[in-house]
């Protein structure tokens, strides 16, 4: 069962039906955390102890991170994805979890695939409510022709070039029943501007947006 901050999962396992809190989003991730504990139990582990331990269960960095809870109350998750079916299937983990709008801030790399861009841009316009398309990692390519080629096919989101000023604005926006997803740098720790990695963590960057 879908939970603002996870999911509650009623696992029966040697007659009885134990109920886990499960801090992750996604029913990859509860099929991957079941997987996990079956192999504890398998190998000698307790089977109560097992399961409630999975309520201290931490996310891979950078996908589907819960980076930090707004102060209205919307919870913000960072993730990798970074191509049309990625922020499909990231969207699609988010949404059970969302009362009220998914709001999507990304952008595109740049000296990479053109041909994903308006697809991304589609996908965007397709799976979010609300969508903010910021710069990624542009390399050597002119941001702005980046975010106008994601633009085409997303005519009504908001262009904010700035990647932290974008992740700013999708904060102040996003309401208690709002969930905000950061996508395509992940655990990234810089963004490549020319020839150049500047300092940036999206992360870091919505922790002290939401301060």
């Amino acid at each position: 069962t879908p939970t603002p901050l996870g999911q509650t999962l009623e696992i029966a396992a040697e007659g009885k039906v134990h109920r886990v809190a499960l801090p992750l989003i996604g029913a990859y991730q509860a099929a991957n955390a079941l997987v996990s504990a079956g192999l504890v139990i398998a190998t000698g582990g307790g089977v109560a102890a097992t399961l409630a331990n999975l309520a201290r269960v931490q996310p891979v960095r950078g996908r589907l991170e819960r980076a930090v809870i707004t102060r209205a109350g919307a919870p913000v998750y960072v993730d990798y994805a970074h191509t049309p079916d990625a922020i499909e299937a990231a969207a699609a983990a988010l949404r059970p979890h969302t009362k009220g709008r998914l709001m999507l801030v990304f952008g595109a790399g740049g000296d990479r695939d053109q041909g994903k861009r308006p697809l991304m841009g589609a996908m965007a316009a397709q799976v979010a409510d609300t969508v903010i398309v910021t710069d990624d990692n542009p390399r050597s390519e002119d941001p702005a022709a980046i975010r106008a080629a994601i633009l085409a096919a997303a005519p009504d989101a908001r262009e904010v070039p700035d990647r932290r000023t974008a992740i700013a604005a999708a904060i102040s926006a996003a309401g208690a029943d709002d969930v905000v997803l950061v996508a395509g740098k992940g655990h990234e720790q810089g963004q490549i501007v020319g020839v150049q990695v500047l300092p940036f963590d999206d992360v870091q960057a919505a922790r002290e947006c939401a301060a």
